[in-house]
């Protein structure tokens, strides 16, 4: 069951809401936790439950590092720069840089792909396949590690990339159309943040 409590707010909210992450939100508290850009419904990403925006926070506290090598989820964001100011986090030594890829180097000889591993010790598995995942492959979303043609949209299956969906239920879907068809709000466009139509699925256009 929803709350009818706003989760940043811990009050009860007015008639006029909006649904996001399993739960209802006072229009203007539904924002970033990083940046406090307000957001809408589907069109933010997730992370612990709490909502960021994809670009440039939840990139740049959570998107995947390293050299583009073209598959899905394998994209690097760059880090906002404001003027006069350095990026936060802290700044990498390049001596610590070179022997990262010293270590991410693949040992000599024949070997089995280790796979990633929890604090457990024990290896993570992919919640689609149930398969284990292996670091080469893996890709990380709604808190879970997941092979990278594995993490795509519930309803059509199209190929997602991590903070590039929204979520319902812990599941990952795609903005448009799928998102919006299931779970987007419905009614009058009245302008307000999350008062907005989605199209009803573009197949039931072309039955007669």
């Amino acid at each position: 069951l929803i709350s009818n409590r706003c989760p940043r707010l811990g009050a009860a909210h007015p008639a006029e809401k909006v649904s996001s992450l399993g739960k209802d939100w006072h229009k203007f508290c539904l924002k970033c936790e990083r940046c406090n850009k307000t957001l809408t419904p589907g069109g933010h990403a997730e992370h612990d439950g709490k909502p960021f925006c994809h670009k440039p926070c939840y990139a740049t506290l959570f998107g995947p590092k390293g050299v583009n090598i073209g598959g899905a989820g394998s994209y690097i964001y760059e880090k906002p720069q404001i003027e006069g100011q350095s990026a936060p986090g802290p700044i990498e030594h390049p001596a610590r840089v070179e022997e990262r890829k010293v270590n991410a180097a693949p040992p000599k000889g024949p070997s089995k792909a280790s796979s990633v591993t929890t604090f457990t010790g024990e290896p993570n598995m992919c919640p689609r396949c149930g398969k284990r995942v292996y670091f080469a492959e893996k890709v990380t979303s709604l808190g879970k590690d997941w092979h990278r043609p594995c993490l795509r949209c519930e309803r059509c299956s199209k190929t997602l990339t991590p903070g590039g969906h929204a979520e319902h239920d812990g599941q990952p879907y795609c903005h448009k159309p799928c998102y919006g068809i299931l779970f987007g709000p419905k009614g009058v466009n009245t302008g307000a943040v999350g008062s907005y139509i989605y199209d009803k699925d573009p197949e039931a256009k072309n039955q007669p």
